[in-house]
């Protein structure tokens, strides 16, 4: 049986991939750090009639990477791990001059040295079934915006760790997606007070995503928009 770990799964992006992931059969490992909105899309999932472990924690505790991989483990076999779990840093975004250092550093720690760390206790698994891994981005890490650097910044070492990781380990493909603006509760910190009501919703960007790993493309960076359906 397929098994998949999504971090950041109990709403967004995360919970509509899980759900997507779900009907089409995989087993699922899921995390977030609320206990009850995660029990709550594991509900959701089970009635797909899949094996499912929602194991709440945050993605900074080895203890709760540890956990993550090992669920994925008794579940079958660990072929997509995907690094959804993010954090935005200070609303309303600050300029870098006024960016306080141990918010840049919470930033670095959820956004690059976790999903590293994730990597890491996962590949002997991923390397068994020469699976893949998908690590959420953003522009901001390939643009520069006013207010952005932290993010931004944090973003980019994500995807250069990408780069590396490719290059080293080859028989396992490594995407970088960015999925667009999206409207979550994320981007609406990003924008407070703004309506962001045009954006996409989140379950109108998975299929890219799905498109993609259909299509097992080279390990690289990729963004929804050149997956969308023509």
């Amino acid at each position: 049986m397929p098994v998949a770990i999504v971090t950041g799964a109990s709403k967004g992006f995360g919970r509509e991939l899980a759900l997507d992931l779900a009907r089409d059969g995989w087993a699922l490992v899921i995390d977030a750090r609320g206990e009850r909105a995660l029990d709550d899309v594991a509900r959701e999932l089970s009635a797909s009639e899949v094996s499912v472990r929602a194991v709440a924690g945050d993605v900074t505790d080895p203890s709760h990477r540890a956990e993550l991989v090992a669920a994925a483990e008794e579940l079958g076999s660990l072929e997509l791990l995907v690094n959804n779990a993010s954090t935005l840093g200070p609303s309303p975004l600050l300029r870098l001059e006024l960016y306080p250092l141990n918010e840049l550093r919470r930033v670095l720690e959820v956004n690059v040295v976790a999903p590293l760390a994730l990597i890491q206790l996962s590949l002997p698994l991923l390397r068994h079934s020469r699976g893949v891994v998908v690590s959420v981005s953003s522009d901001a890490a390939v643009e520069a915006y006013d207010g952005w650097g932290g993010y931004g910044s944090a973003k980019a070492a994500l995807d250069q760790s990408h780069r590396v990781w490719a290059v080293e380990e080859p028989g396992i493909r490594f995407y970088v997606f960015d999925p667009g603006d999206m409207r979550t509760d994320m981007h609406q910190a990003a924008f407070p007070g703004e309506d962001i009501s045009d954006r996409p919703e989140p379950s109108e960007v998975v299929p890219s995503l799905r498109r993609l790993l259909a299509s097992d493309p080279a390990s690289g960076r990729y963004r929804s928009a050149d997956w969308t359906a023509q």
